[in-house]
């Protein structure tokens, strides 16, 4: 059997007393939507930080492509195909859509370009940028500064910002955190036109979005995965539903 694109083995991270991932095992295939759901404070935005690099784990390892990168930092996990987007949208807002996905662009490929204009304006640049913003449907919106564009086109503009680089896997936390429910059903329909294309953990409390697009569910409580398995599977866990989908699961 194939090697999984991501494997997590045994992965903890404590903050003084506090145990925020505890004995965390999870696999992602290649093109898989794996989604993780739990409770505020069970230890899933924790979790994105140390597969993205951001925190370094007290145990365990993570496995990407093979290779061991649990000691790597987030350049070098990034420049293997890790991206991440955040549940608070990260742009500059003064930077118009196509200049924010160019220094996205430039950031990852390492150019040695000034920051600023001159660099937003290079095609080498540009082209990527524009075919990234043309694949999440902004194209009309380039030109547009990126603090005038509504909250949703920010979270669409970032997932932007996170696909120019080229990710094999993309780590994306709370992709519809604030929007609106015509919002949040076009996330949902852009996200599903990646699956089979990239590898995706998502981290996410709606579950109308969650059920649409995972393959796969892990659920996290106290740090701990109680459960992983298909949705359906996981939508008629007593144990799930008990600890955290309730309502949500019937």
């Amino acid at each position: 059997m194939a090697e999984p694109l991501l494997a997590t083995s045994g992965l903890t991270k404590r903050f003084g007393g506090l145990v925020a991932t505890s004995d965390v095992s999870l696999e992602v295939e290649p093109g898989e939507v794996h989604a993780v759901i739990g409770p505020n404070g069970a230890g899933k935005t924790t979790l994105a930080a140390q597969l993205a690099g951001e925190l370094t784990q007290d145990a365990g390892t993570i496995r990407f492509a093979g290779a061991d990168v649990s000691r790597l930092g987030t350049a070098r996990r990034a420049a293997l195909g890790i991206a991440r987007s955040f549940q608070i949208t990260s742009i500059f807002r003064e930077f118009s859509a196509l200049g924010n996905v160019a220094l996205a662009v430039q950031a990852h490929a390492g150019h040695s370009f000034r920051f600023g204009g001159a660099a937003r304006r290079d095609p080498r640049l540009r082209e990527p940028a524009r075919a990234a913003l043309d694949e999440v449907g902004l194209g009309g919106r380039v030109d547009v500064p990126a603090g005038a564009l509504s909250h949703g086109e920010r979270r669409v503009l970032e997932l932007a910002m996170v696909l120019a680089t080229r990710p094999r896997l993309l780590l994306l936390d709370e992709p519809m955190a604030g929007m609106g429910p015509e919002e949040s059903a076009g996330m949902v329909r852009l996200l599903g036109t990646l699956k089979g294309r990239l590898a995706i953990v998502l981290v996410e409390h709606d579950m109308d979005a969650v059920f649409a697009l995972a393959d796969r569910i892990s659920v996290m409580v106290y740090g701990r995965v109680i459960a992983s398995g298909a949705p359906e599977a996981i939508r008629g866990d007593a144990e799930v539903r008990r600890a955290y989908l309730g309502d949500a699961a019937s």
